[in-house]
C-alpha cells in the first residue's frame, strides 16, 4: 500500500487530495496547522501536525504544496528520507537551496517532478506534437497571454493574505503563473535572453508583482511574447504561434487548435477538446507522476528542469529592475 504525504493544504492541496483519493490502496498522511480539517479524517487520512510527526508514519510519495517560500525547505527534508517529491509550481521563489536539493535527490535516486498542469491540456499537447512533427515548417515567433483577476480565484477567502498576493511568501504573478513560461520552455526549449516590464501596477491590495510582460529569445531563435497580469476580467488564455506555413492558436475560451494556412488563406479547426474540465489536467498529471515513481523514470519537469524555468523568472524580475535585455545562464 503507498503511503502519501500532503505538505500544506490549502486550494492545490485540496485539489490533489481529491485526485489521490480516487486511487486504491492508498494511505494519507496531511500536514497541516490548519483547525479545520476534522471533517475530512477517514479510515486512510491521518492528520499531523509537522513533518516529524508525518515521516513517523513512513510515506514514500511527498506532495510539496505549501507557500512557495517554504518548498525547498520541505522538499529536502522530505528527499533527505528517501520520499519522491511532487513539488507543486514554482519550485521556489528563490535559488536558495536548489543545488542542495538536486545533490541530494541524485545522490537517494528520487524520482521528482514540479507542478506543470497545463502540459496535460488536450490543446496544448496537440500543438506540441505538432512542433515535434514539424507540420508548420519554420517557426518565427510566438505570443502567450494569461489574464485574471486575483481576488476571483478563491472567492471564499481574502486574496491579500494568501501566498500568491506576498512577495515573503514567493508569490506574484511571474511566478505564481509561470504555467506559461513552463509550456513555452516545453515547446522551445531553453531561453537565450530576456528583457521584462514586471512589477505592481494595479489597485489590489498586494505587495508582489501584478503585471510581467517577457520579450525573450529561445536558443533555437524563436521570438516569445508573454503577458501576465492579476486584474483582468474575465479570465482568459491564449496561444498563437506564427510560422512560414502559417498561424497556429489555441484559447481558453474555445479550447479547440486552428490554423491559418498562408497557403488557401483560410482557418482551419483541426482538433477540439471536447468535454474539457480543468481537474482533468491534474488527474493526467498525478497518474504520469505515479506512473515514472512506479517505474522508476525521470519525469520530463523534475528538479532541473525547475530551477531551468525559475531562472528564466528571475531573470526577467531583474531585467526589470536594471531595465535592460540579459542573457540567461546556460545549463
Amino acid at each position: 500500500m503507498k503511503k502519501i504525504l500532503i505538505v500544506g493544504f490549502g486550494s492545490i492541496g485540496k485539489r490533489h487530495l481529491r485526485n489521490i483519493l480516487s486511487i486504491k490502496d492508498i494511505d494519507i498522511i496531511i500536514c497541516s496547522k490548519r483547525n479545520d480539517l476534522k471533517k475530512i479524517k477517514r479510515e486512510n487520512i491521518n492528520i499531523v501536525k509537522s513533518i516529524d510527526e508525518a515521516l513517523n508514519y513512513k510515506p514514500t510519495i511527498g506532495f510539496v504544496t505549501n507557500e512557495t517560500s517554504n518548498h525547498i525547505q520541505t522538499s529536502v527534508r522530505l528527499v533527505k528520507n528517501g520520499l519522491d517529491v511532487f513539488i507543486e509550481k514554482p519550485i521556489s521563489g528563490t535559488l536558495v537551496g536548489i543545488n542542495t536539493l538536486k545533490k541530494i535527490a541524485r545522490k537517494k535516486g528520487i524520482v521528482s517532478m514540479v507542478g506543470c498542469d497545463h502540459r496535460f491540456h488536450p490543446c496544448l499537447q496537440k500543438i506540441k506534437n505538432m512542433i515535434d512533427q514539424e507540420q508548420l515548417g519554420r517557426i518565427f515567433s510566438v505570443q502567450v497571454e494569461s489574464s485574471s483577476l486575483l481576488s476571483d480565484w478563491h472567492p471564499y477567502e481574502d486574496y491579500s493574505k494568501g501566498y500568491a498576493a506576498r512577495k515573503d511568501l514567493g508569490g506574484g504573478v511571474a511566478t505564481t503563473m509561470i504555467h506559461e513560461l513552463d509550456f513555452l520552455r516545453w515547446f522551445f526549449g531553453d531561453v537565450k535572453e530576456i528583457f521584462s516590464i514586471t512589477k505592481n501596477i494595479s489597485n489590489l491590495k498586494i505587495t508582489a508583482d501584478d503585471f510581467s510582460s517577457m520579450s525573450m529569445i529561445f536558443n533555437n531563435g524563436v521570438v516569445g511574447e508573454l503577458h501576465l497580469d492579476y486584474f483582468a476580467r474575465p479570465e482568459f488564455k491564449s496561444c498563437k504561434i506564427r510560422t512560414e506555413k502559417g498561424t497556429i492558436y489555441w484559447n481558453s475560451d474555445f479550447n479547440e487548435v486552428r490554423i491559418f494556412y498562408n497557403s488557401s488563406r483560410k482557418w482551419k479547426t483541426i482538433f477540439k477538446a471536447k468535454n474539457f474540465e480543468r481537474n482533468h489536467m491534474f488527474v493526467k498529471e498525478l497518474e504520469y507522476f505515479l506512473k515514472c515513481v512506479k517505474n522508476r523514470e525521470k519525469t520530463f519537469n523534475d528538479i532541473i528542469q525547475g530551477e531551468k524555468t525559475l531562472q528564466v523568472v528571475l531573470n526577467a524580475k531583474r531585467s526589470s529592475q536594471v531595465k535592460k535585455m540579459l542573457r540567461n545562464k546556460k545549463y
